[in-house]
C-alpha cells in the first residue's frame, strides 16, 4: 500500500499537480526526480496494490536509481562509523555491515518506492557527520571540522525532510551538541570569546542550515505544483487562485 501511496506522489510532482500529504516534501521529490530521469511519464494511476506496471517505467523509482541505490549505502556508513570513529575493530564493523547487508527488512525495503531507504541514508549520514566531527575536537575550525559540522546539518535536514522520526537524530545531535559545548563551557584554558565563536559555529551549521535547507525544499515543493489537483481543498482561496486549472486561478480575490 506504501509503495502506491509514494508512486503516486511521485507522479504528482512529475505532472506538477498539487496534492497534500502528511510526510514533508524531500524523500517524494527524490521519488519523482528518480522517475522523471528514469522516463517515467507519470501516467500510471497507482490505484491499489498490486497493479501491473506494464509499459510504465518504473525501474527507476522503485530500484536503481533511488531506493536500491541508497540502500546500497548504508552497509558503507554502518562499517565507516563502527571501524573508523566508533568501535576502531575491523570484526565489529563488518559483522555490523553484514548483519545490516542481510537483514531482510533491508532487503525488502530496498526494492519498493518507500521513504524508508532514503530517511535511514540521511540519519546513518548524520550520525557519521557527528562523529567524524567529534573526532576532530583538537583542531577546532579547521577545514575537515567546518565541512563534518555543516556536513551533519544537512543530513539533518535531509532526516527532517524526509520523514518528521527524523526528529530523533536531531535530538541526538542537539544531546552530542550539548555535552560538547558543556565540557568547552568548563575547560578553564578557553576564553569565553572563544567559547563564543563554538557556540555561533553550532548555531549556524545545526540550526540555521538546517531551517534554511527544510525551508528550502518547501520553496521548491510549492513551485513544482504549480497546477490544481486533490489537494486545493485544504488551502485558503488566495492560494489555490495561484493553482493553473483551478476554478479560481487568477481571480481576484477581495480580503
Amino acid at each position: 500500500w506504501d509503495e502506491t501511496h509514494f508512486g503516486k506522489m511521485g507522479s504528482y510532482y512529475i505532472n506538477r499537480t498539487f496534492f497534500f500529504d502528511v510526510h514533508p516534501p524531500l524523500g517524494k521529490m527524490l521519488i519523482g526526480l528518480a522517475g522523471y530521469l528514469s522516463g517515467y511519464d507519470g501516467t500510471f494511476p497507482f490505484q491499489k496494490p498490486g497493479d501491473r506496471y506494464e509499459q510504465h517505467s518504473y525501474i527507476g523509482m522503485r530500484g536503481v536509481r533511488l531506493c536500491r541505490l541508497v540502500s546500497s549505502w548504508l552497509a558503507f556508513l554502518c562499517l565507516s562509523i563502527q571501524m573508523l570513529e566508533l568501535s576502531k575493530s575491523l570484526p565489529a564493523a563488518l559483522l555490523t555491515a553484514f548483519i545490516l547487508i542481510f537483514d531482510t527488512g533491508c532487503i525488502t525495503l530496498s526494492q519498493y518506492i518507500l521513504l524508508d531507504p532514503i530517511l535511514m541514508f540521511f540519519l546513518m549520514g548524520a550520525v557519521l557527520s557527528m562523529v567524524k566531527c567529534n573526532n576532530c575536537a583538537d583542531r577546532p575550525f579547521s577545514a575537515s571540522w567546518w565541512f563534518w559540522l555543516s556536513l551533519t546539518g544537512v543530513n539533518l535536514a535531509g532526516a527532517m525532510g524526509v520523514k518528521f522520526v527524523g526528529l530523533f537524530v536531531v535530538l541526538l545531535v542537539g544531546l552530542n551538541t550539548i555535552c560538547d559545548l558543556w565540557d568547552l563551557l568548563g575547560n578553564l584554558s578557553l576564553s569565553l570569546v572563544m567559547f563564543g565563536k563554538h557556540l555561533l559555529a553550532r548555531v549556524l551549521c545545526l540550526i540555521v542550515l538546517p531551517l534554511a535547507l527544510y525551508t528550502a525544499m518547501f520553496a521548491v515543493h510549492f513551485a513544482v505544483l504549480n497546477r490544481s489537483g486533490p489537494g486545493d481543498g485544504f488551502f485558503s482561496s488566495a492560494f489555490q487562485s495561484q493553482l493553473i486549472g483551478n476554478n479560481l486561478h487568477n481571480v481576484s480575490i477581495p480580503e
